[in-house]
């Protein structure tokens, strides 16, 4: 079919992929160029790079729902429009554009984690299963009837790095079994039950600032969601008098039997920094001081020793 496929992430790089391999893709549509890293280059997003890759057109308007942008989709006459991970709400026209429908994929089991991050979101909130919905999309934000949904099994260990990799690798497979439904003609809608419906906002360097009031499996599933961005931090107090230094944190065990004044460092050796937390307590194995590169806490602690009773906040 002839499709447009509209998206920025890199998550959806398997879709896009698959897409070219398999279906007529007119145009993509993607975010502006933005400015990436210390030195501020302005750096392509990677959908915009593969499609180059393949020799397909890329259209990035500043606002998708300007009249030139429209009337640019609309001469394509695209039989259907592929949205994932995309960054802008799209307007009734393009919506009623696409000669078959036009879909979005989202990346968790809606009518739960509507919004911006439902990848980090299904791990905050301890979920055994997140998945991809494709949704016949509407003017609301991620509130169109559902086609179909594929799941998978939230790891123990699962981060936002790595959920967010096998969510982009099964997103083809549902595209293609949508895809498949949309030609027989036998393609569902299933509304959603906006009743129980959450939403994930939009993440921020201040999303991964612990609370080491919170229990250490919450603190615990925090770390694991914002790794590896914005990455969980706290703040290490110098019991000298110094200024406080910014301490990432990729990884933890949780110890649910040891308790303590929250935020105060119980015990700092080659197996880690124990630091007690609101139930239990917290020992980090992964870090990086700001300026630094990220490293097994007992490399860290070589150069940084830290004494019992310092605080964290």
């Amino acid at each position: 079919m002839r499709v447009i496929f509209i998206g920025t992430g890199d998550v959806g790089l398997p879709t896009l992929s698959w897409l070219l391999r398999e279906h007529t893709v007119l145009a993509v549509v993607a975010q502006p160029d933005k400015p990436v890293g210390r030195k501020q280059e302005l750096t392509p997003p990677p959908t915009k790079r593969l499609a180059l890759e393949h020799g397909i057109p890329v259209l990035q308007p500043r606002k998708i729902r300007e009249p030139d942008s429209v009337s640019e989709l609309a001469a394509l006459a695209p039989e259907v429009i592929v949205v994932m991970a995309y960054g802008q709400i799209l307007p009734k026209a393009i919506l009623e554009m696409p000669a078959r429908a036009c879909l979005n994929l989202h990346a968790s089991l809606l009518p739960f984690h509507r919004g911006a991050a439902p990848i980090q979101a299904a791990i905050l909130a301890g979920d055994a299963e997140s998945g991809i919905t494709v949704m016949w999309m509407d003017e609301g934000l991620d509130t169109g009837d559902v086609l179909l949904t594929r799941k998978l099994r939230i790891r123990r260990r699962e981060t936002g790095g790595t959920l967010h990799d096998r969510l982009a690798a099964l997103a083809p497979e549902a595209l293609a079994d949508a895809m498949l439904l949309l030609e027989q003609g036998t393609a569902p809608r299933t509304p959603q039950n906006s009743e129980i419906a959450t939403y994930a906002a939009k993440l921020s360097r201040q999303s991964g600032i612990i609370d080491w009031h919170a229990s250490c499996q919450a603190i615990d599933r925090q770390v694991r969601a914002m790794n590896p961005w914005p990455a969980s931090s706290t703040l290490l107090c110098d019991p000298a008098g110094g200024p406080e230094r910014k301490l990432k944190v990729f990884s933890l065990i949780q110890h649910r039997r040891v308790s303590g004044e929250p935020g105060t460092v119980l015990r700092a050796d080659k197996r880690g920094l124990l630091i007690a937390a609101g139930e239990g307590a917290a020992l980090l194995t992964d870090v990086q001081l700001e300026g630094k590169r990220r490293m097994p806490v007992a490399d860290f602690l070589l150069g940084h020793p830290i004494a019992p009773g310092t605080r964290m906040r």
